[in-house]
């Protein structure tokens, strides 16, 4: 276990690894450096011993020149004595030893296959010239001790042949001399060099692998240490213990980012755990019935609003638990989610715990593994129960609706907010406008207009308004009728629409129309006097100048030219004079057409007020005229206004002459007010009309009822009651308003708004 943990731990492999390549780095070196200096020292003892071969070849010369054999022995026994000089020989050209330090060796013979004659003698003929490196050979006796032997060749000099009896001049080598020197202590000097290596190596290896076991025992054992006992607070969830090391360092910063990790960490796991209490509280609180389930429809896990709905226990059967049900639904959305791994939808039904049918949206979804296995089925039910009860209820109600709608006796349409079309209608469209109610849906609502209808601005008109008071429309038989629309924004099925309601008012027009031409004739009945005074005048004018034409014409005088041109002018102007009066009432009398104009209400007004200036003046009633200049046109029927107007002239013509009247049967003696009050002023948006009389007033109980159809405060044979009904009706079609502004028994003052038209 122990040699287990080192041999995988991180120090023994750096060290193992720093011990390979210093190993092979020092034995690369220690192998190059041991043959450099094993090369070396033989080298060097090498050239130790040629130049000692030398020494003695020169040293004996001389004494070979005189044969003085004691000498040649005396020098070579002299240098055999000195330390390593193992032997020394002279070999004579026939192979025998003929000085030697070792006296046995005199007189011996040599062969030719040794390792000092084979220098020479490996080829024929013999060799004369050699290297250094050819001369030396190295043996060893007993395989104990080296040896470095030299054999140098003895030349045949010039001063050899002629002194020597036993040489010929024409020898080249007379023979060799053979050096042999111990290498025992440059072999020991090589051990201890190699030894020195060697120990130079551990060193090398034992030194830095403890330096580097410290170093990295200090700066990435321990600190990685700390990591790993940090990893594990982590993954336990114990306390955790900042890591002490240097922030500049590799590993402080492997430090540095490890706590920023496991702060990271820790906050994901808080958001984690925080996110899984809410995910646990949304699954326990959502408001639907959740389960879990298992291939087998049992209940494995379920919320709190199921169990408190249903009481169940886990190991429950579904179907059992809360839909009545001894074995599972036909289409059940769980099995087809284990089939396939999908979610499904389904609506289903079943007797609940109170025995009452109970109805649920179903939808799963399925559970997997970290493999990707289902595992389970998560289903999610909301109870619809309350809105099934309500979608029956809401059916009930929309077809009795609909019973209602198509039984309105108006002609009813649904149109689409935007484009206008006709989306619907009820059967009451098929009887006013003769449609059927396949062809009329999906036109628009503006070709039930008629072509004579002001269609400019229609879709904005129906848009913006709530009420439009006679259209003209067309049915399917191309005859035009009348109607008022009413409409109003509403819903239908997802959808933002108009609900158009329209009223035939055709016949009421015309009844009105009637009733307009009778209160016209018999306000030219009331005005028949005041009209008489008016032609009387321009005919009195004409009955004088043409009396006095015809008086000077009976006489046979002459007429002036000048006189004469002034009465031609006068009768003229007289006969135009009666010509307008007769033409204006004619037209006022004539039934026409009702049409929108853009009218000058001022000019309107003083036509009104011509027609009543000869009566009111024989009637001592004086008008005044307050106008603030100048009134925008106004868009109206200029017949029809002026209608309106003569009806209030005439009111208060009439109320002025009853005040007085009632202060004569009273024998009251002072002079009355006589006075109608004329006042037009304007706003931003309306033309207002003021009316004012100085006349009896009209009482408050009667105030609000001035307006109503055949109601009169007049005596009975002087009133209709239709004057002030119709004149209201006229102002209302214009979009207007006519009110009593004020009261009293000192007079009463109407006031006329009708919308100003700027453009």
């Amino acid at each position: 276990m122990f040699l287990n943990k080192i041999r995988h731990s991180l120090v023994f492999k750096l060290i193992m690894i720093m011990a390979f390549i210093c190993l092979v780095a020092i034995a690369v070196w220690a192998y190059f450096s041991i043959n450099y200096q094993r090369t070396k020292a033989v080298g060097d003892t090498l050239g130790v011993a040629d130049r000692i071969s030398k020494t003695i070849r020169l040293g004996t010369h001389y004494a070979m020149m005189l044969n003085a054999r004691d000498d040649i022995n005396h020098i070579i026994q002299n240098t055999a004595s000195q330390k390593e000089i193992e032997n020394v020989r002279i070999y004579n050209k026939q192979g025998f030893i003929k000085f030697s330090n070792v006296p046995s060796e005199v007189d011996q013979v040599a062969h030719l296959e040794s390792e000092a004659c084979n220098i020479c003698h490996r080829q024929e003929p013999p060799l004369v010239t050699l290297s250094q490196a050819q001369r030396k050979r190295i043996f060893s006796i007993d395989s104990k001790e080296r040896r470095l032997g030299i054999i140098t060749p003895i030349y045949n000099e010039p001063g050899c042949s002629e002194q020597c009896h036993f040489h010929d001049a024409d020898a080249q080598v007379l023979g060799a001399l053979d050096l042999v020197i111990s290498l025992k202590e440059t072999d020991a000097e090589i051990v201890k060099y190699e030894q020195s290596i060697v120990f130079l190596a551990l060193a090398i290896f034992v030194v830095p692998s403890i330096f580097i076991f410290l170093f990295v025992y200090k700066f990435v054992i321990r600190p990685i240490r700390q990591l790993t006992e940090e990893t594990k607070h982590i993954t336990n969830g114990t306390k955790i213990t900042p890591i002490d090391s240097n922030a500049e360092s590799e590993i402080g910063q492997l430090a540095a980012a490890f706590d920023t990790m496991r702060q990271k960490i820790t906050d994901h796991r808080q958001e984690l755990t925080k996110q899984k209490n809410e995910y646990q509280n949304l699954f326990e609180r959502v408001p639907c019935l959740i389960t879990v389930q298992d291939r087998n429809y049992r209940l494995i896990n379920f919320n709190k609003e199921f169990y408190n709905k249903y009481h169940p226990s886990i190991g429950d059967f579904c179907y059992v638990t809360y839909k009545g049900r001894t074995t599972r639904c036909k289409d059940c959305p769980v099995e087809k989610t284990f089939r396939d791994g999908k979610s499904h939808y389904s609506e289903e039904q079943g007797i609940g715990k109170n025995g009452t049918m109970e109805h649920w949206i179903v939808r799963t979804s399925p559970v997997k593994n970290a493999a990707g296995e289902i595992v389970a089925a998560m289903e999610i039910n909301l109870d619809i129960t309350q809105r099934k009860e309500l979608e029956q209820m809401v059916e009930q109600s929309e077809k009795k609706y609909h019973a209602i709608f198509n039984n309105i006796p108006n002609p009813v349409f649904v149109l689409d907010n935007d484009s206008l079309t006709i989306l619907d209608c009820n059967e009451s469209v098929v009887e006013v406008y003769g449609y059927r109610v396949e062809d009329i849906q999906g036109k628009p609502f503006s070709s039930l207009f008629d072509p004579s209808h002001p269609l400019e601005d229609l879709d904005t008109q129906i848009r913006s308004s709530s009420i439009i008071n006679s259209a003209r429309h067309r049915r399917s038989d191309n005859q035009s009728m009348f109607v008022d629309i009413w409409i109003s924004p509403s819903e239908y099925p997802g959808q933002k629409v108009l609900l158009v309601t329209t009223s035939d008012i055709t016949e009421r027009l015309e009844t009105e129309a009637q009733f307009i031409q009778a209160a016209k004739l018999a306000t030219l009945g009331e005005m028949a006097t005041g009209v008489a005074h008016e032609l009387n005048q321009p005919l009195s004018v004409i009955k004088t100048a043409s009396s006095f034409c015809v008086e000077k014409i009976k006489k046979k005088q002459a007429i002036k030219e000048e006189t004469f041109k002034t009465l031609i002018s006068k009768i003229d102007s007289n006969v135009d004079r009666a010509s307008k009066i007769i033409t204006h009432m004619r037209d006022f009398a004539r039934k026409t057409e009702v049409t929108l104009e853009r009218v000058d209400i001022l000019d309107i007004l003083e036509r009104s007020c011509e027609i009543f200036s000869q009566q009111l003046k024989v009637r001592g009633i004086t008008v005044e005229w307050a106008i603030t200049p100048p009134l925008p046109f106004v868009m109206t029927d200029p017949g029809r206004l002026e209608q309106v107007f003569i009806n209030l002239f005439i009111n208060a013509r009439d109320a002025i002459e009853a005040k007085a009247e009632a202060a004569e049967a009273k024998n009251i003696d002072q002079d009355m007010d006589k006075r109608i009050t004329i006042r037009g002023y304007s706003d931003a948006q309306m033309v207002y009309v003021e009316i004012e009389d100085t006349g009896t007033g009209i009482p408050d109980h009667v105030a609000d009822k001035i307006f109503q159809p055949f109601f009169t405060t007049k005596e009975v044979g002087k009133g209709t009651g239709l004057g002030l009904s119709i004149s209201y009706g006229i102002i209302r079609e214009c979009a207007g308003n006519i009110s009593i502004k004020e009261t009293s028994n000192q007079g009463a003052i109407f006031l006329v708004m009708l919308p100003a038209d700027r453009s």
